[in-house]
């Protein structure tokens, strides 16, 4: 199976596109403490389905267009 994220919903204005945000924890290499770093996917949502604040889990699919390269799969 396909790597999938987890992520919460930032916009959902386009047409069967939401922003996505995903956190990930970083090691700082000299500090050695752990940062949160912050990516904005953008992603495919068939049925416009998802809401602002949702959690939702991502799955990597073919460019849909420019930015989108992601498919929502399922709304936690």
């Amino acid at each position: 199976m396909p790597k999938t994220v987890i992520g919460t919903v930032l916009s959902n204005k386009m047409n069967k596109t939401v922003v996505v945000q995903v956190e990930r924890l970083v090691l700082h290499p000299r500090v050695k403490k752990y940062i949160r770093k912050r990516t904005k996917l953008y992603a495919h949502d068939e049925n416009n389905e998802a809401k602002i604040g949702d959690k939702v889990m991502l799955v990597p699919t073919r460019p849909l267009s420019k930015l989108k390269r992601w498919r929502v799969i399922k709304i936690l």
